[in-house]
């Protein structure tokens, strides 16, 4: 499964490097300056987002359902990612000549608040209904989406706020992405704490029995989660359902071992997002349709597989 996420991964990303309104070649990279400089300012750039952002984002949903013990639940559906365009929000209202860093900042902190009122409300939840823990997410998440939705019309930042609700990687250029190499490290931290998230998935008792900080755990899972998604909707904008259909499918395929998995889902995020962005320029060549809208129709489609396909078991 590896080698063949990493051979389709890597065929979409000589693909997206040649996909655009300006057709480049190969032979075109060795002779022509112009066309080496729009590989390395606009094409290797988006490349590289797209990438980083898929697989990231996949990262995080696979954490924060191991957090939630639920695999109907992502970032961007259940809160944290209304709550980072909240703190975007905030940050044009009261600061408009803030900082990247501040929005960054201030982004990450409304997601973290989110996220963990979402979890202190799913933990009230009964147990032997997790489409419940769906539902409560998608509710939770739609009322802080309509009141950021309500704050911007009054304030007349309707079509701004629309920008970071819906992401696209067309304004990614060089020196504008890369914030998201931050994600990339928070991402590859996960990684080394994939053990104690898998044993956090066990609940609170076995954890605090097999000798777990199971507090500290939850915090950092939470807030590497913020991290992410608030870089994420910074940069490129809410992307859904990567973290909800990805990490499920893998799980699916490979089994809940999450050390085993987590390379494998951070592969298949960057390779469906990738592949979405491409569908994205192709399907109004020569204009573009957002990747978040291919991919939440992708996403939709490989949710209500998720729903009705029989359980495999793997080893």
């Amino acid at each position: 499964m590896a080698i063949a996420l990493g051979l389709t991964l890597f065929l979409l990303l000589l693909a997206s490097l040649f996909v655009g309104v300006i057709d480049i070649s190969w032979a075109a990279l060795g002779s022509d300056p112009e066309a080496l400089q729009l590989m390395a300012i606009s094409r290797a750039p988006r490349t590289i987002a797209v990438v980083i952002s898929g697989g990231a984002l996949a990262v995080s949903g696979a954490i924060m359902q191991m957090l939630v013990r639920n695999r109907f639940v992502e970032p961007m559906t259940a809160g944290t990612g209304q709550g980072a365009a909240l703190g975007i929000l905030l940050v044009t209202l009261y600061a408009p000549a803030a900082s990247i860093l501040v929005k960054m900042v201030l982004a990450s902190v409304t997601a973290l608040a989110s996220g963990a009122g979402f979890l202190a409300i799913v933990h009230r939840l009964p147990p032997t209904q997790p489409l419940m823990v769906a539902l409560v997410g998608l509710i939770y998440g739609g009322i802080i989406g309509a009141c950021v939705t309500f704050v911007a019309y009054q304030a007349d930042l309707l079509q701004y706020v629309e920008i970071w609700m819906n992401g696209e990687f067309s304004g990614v250029l060089q020196g504008r992405y890369e914030l998201l190499w931050v994600v990339a490290l928070v991402a590859g931290l996960c990684y080394l704490a994939a053990d104690q998230f898998a044993i956090v998935g066990m609940g609170r008792t076995a954890s605090i029995n097999l000798g777990l900080n199971y507090t500290q755990t939850m915090i950092l899972g939470l807030l590497a989660i913020s991290v992410v998604t608030a870089l994420t909707v910074v940069t490129v904008g809410m992307i859904p359902f990567v973290g909800l259909v990805v990490p499920s499918i893998v799980a699916r395929l490979s089994g809940d071992n999450l050390r085993h998995s987590l390379p494998l889902t951070a592969m298949s995020g960057a390779a469906l997002v990738l592949a979405s962005d491409i569908v994205g320029r192709l399907v109004r060549y020569p204009y573009e349709i957002p990747v978040g809208t291919v991919f939440g129709v992708i996403g939709a489609v490989l949710f209500l597989w998720l729903l009705y396909a029989p359980k495999r078991h793997a080893s």
